[in-house]
């Protein structure tokens, strides 16, 4: 946003839901379980948050999701490549969208083996178009024991809520 409407950031303070969700970790204004998700945890890069998030906005989130899952689990896997050389769901560019799921769920099949290797039970997921190409499409087509989830979900359902007596 700040290389196409910079004025934007005299007035308003943007920030992205990775920005606001670490904030509130390392300023301690939400408290985490991390014995909420004790299953082995891994994290898929989206391509519109890293290489395209780059391109267009000068910033890539890649180890902002990690840090934000890392805080809600003890048992974090890589999938290989990641970051940058991350591979695309097969979801990326619309395709989710169009009429093409033959195409989409075989181009998701390296994704699919990638989840499979890294051995994970719970598939941190914050693109929409991700979440629902490996939830809705990859599980089914590939038989993958996976659970899907968003990072905020994976925050929220890790909250630890304080009495209020």
């Amino acid at each position: 946003m700040n290389k196409w409407y910079p004025e934007v950031f005299n007035e308003f303070k943007v920030v992205s839901v990775f920005d606001l969700l670490l904030e509130y970790i390392q300023e301690g204004r939400i408290q985490l379980d991390k014995s909420v998700h004790t299953m082995p945890v891994s994290y898929h890069d989206p391509c519109n948050y890293g290489r395209k998030s780059l391109k267009a906005f000068g910033k890539a989130y890649f180890e902002e999701g990690r840090a934000i899952t890392k805080a809600c689990c003890d048992d974090f896997r890589e999938l290989n490549p990641n970051r940058n050389g991350a591979y695309c769901c097969g979801a990326g560019g619309g395709a989710w969208a169009m009429p093409f799921s033959e195409e989409r769920v075989y181009y998701g099949r390296i994704k699919a083996r990638q989840i499979v290797e890294s051995g994970a039970h719970l598939l941190i997921a914050p693109c929409h178009n991700c979440r629902d190409q490996i939830m809705k499409s990859l599980i089914k087509e590939y038989d993958l024991n996976l659970e899907v989830k968003y990072i905020w979900e994976l925050v929220a359902d890790s909250l630890i809520m304080p009495n209020k007596q």
